[in-house]
């Protein structure tokens, strides 16, 4: 079966997604085009180039996940440090381990950038809050008189991971030298579920939702800082909770991740095989009540009473 997917922004719960992929796997499916926000950007552009479950979580497990959260001088000094560092890089963490351990991966794929995929393999979701405009990669360089050639794939991964404030904006000049600064993509949609929508689509569009049951932020706010924890803990963990139609739900699969939020970059082994376990199980339930054709039917009958 060929599908497209969709998958969601989340930080390291995007482990999830490895045992999701692997009970794709086990049901021969095939991976028509993807598309992905933050870490679901990370996990889509692997397969796009060709990297099955049990590689990217070979991978995985070789990575140290606290060097994703890219510590300066600045972060050694307690509350002063996270200050200066918004001041002067308007991000507390800088972001680009994560780059350069993806660009080492997709060469021994053969891939760099966007131009050696086939065309429309793979869309990354980013936020230019330069112009506010929500960025689909490739479809928008035009918009900055680039061509696919002209962006790594690795990059534009990067721009979507970068959350605001806990990372660096990535200050991205253009071909006309003009300067943009661009964000995760989960500011304007973490969840683009509708990018492949079509009326009468050819494969069904999978989505990959994370499931969290609560916002987990500080009731008590002493202090500034303590305000900007919460209010970025709220932002992140908000769309978990957001409102999800029925013609999104039935195409989604929908994965439980406990108590574990997007920044939790110190897993334990237990917290890792709890995301992997989950991601798996969730996904082998719902393949086995997927009906395509119904699903087709439903949705015609949706568009018809609206």
């Amino acid at each position: 079966m060929k599908v497209d997917a969709v998958f969601e922004g989340g930080g390291v719960r995007g482990i999830a997604f490895i045992g999701a992929i692997q009970a794709m796997e086990e049901e021969n499916v095939e991976w028509e085009r993807l598309a992905g926000t933050s870490a679901g950007a990370v996990i889509a552009a692997l397969l796009a180039s060709g990297y099955k479950s049990y590689e990217i979580r070979d991978q995985l497990s070789d990575i140290d996940f606290s060097k994703l959260r890219g510590r300066t001088i600045l972060n050694r000094l307690p509350v002063v440090g996270t200050f200066l560092a918004l001041m002067v890089h308007l991000g507390i963490y800088k972001n680009d381990y994560l780059e350069t351990w993806l660009d080492s991966l997709l060469a021994e794929k053969g891939i760099k950038t966007f131009a050696d995929l086939p065309e429309g393999k793979l869309k990354i979701i980013a936020s230019d809050i330069s112009n506010g405009q929500m960025l689909i990669l490739p479809d928008d360089l035009g918009r900055y008189r680039m061509t696919p050639a002209d962006l790594k794939v690795s990059t534009a991964v990067m721009m979507s991971t970068s959350l605001p404030f806990f990372f660096r904006p990535v200050i991205w000049k253009s071909k006309d030298r003009n300067k943009s600064y661009i964000l995760d993509g989960g500011l304007l949609s973490n969840f683009p579920i509708w990018i492949f929508d079509t009326d009468n689509p050819r494969f069904p569009t999978f989505g990959f939702h994370f499931v969290k049951n609560e916002v987990n932020i500080n009731a008590v706010i002493p202090t500034p800082i303590h305000l900007f924890k919460n209010i970025f803990k709220t932002m992140l963990q908000a769309h978990d909770l957001r409102y999800m139609n029925e013609g999104t739900i039935e195409r989604t699969i929908q994965i439980p991740t406990g108590d574990i939020s997007a920044t939790d970059f110190e897993l334990n082994e237990d917290e890792i095989d709890f995301l992997y376990k989950s991601g798996y199980t969730s996904t082998k339930e719902f393949l086995s009540k997927w009906d395509f054709e119904q699903y087709k039917i439903k949705r015609m009958q949706r568009v018809k009473n609206k």
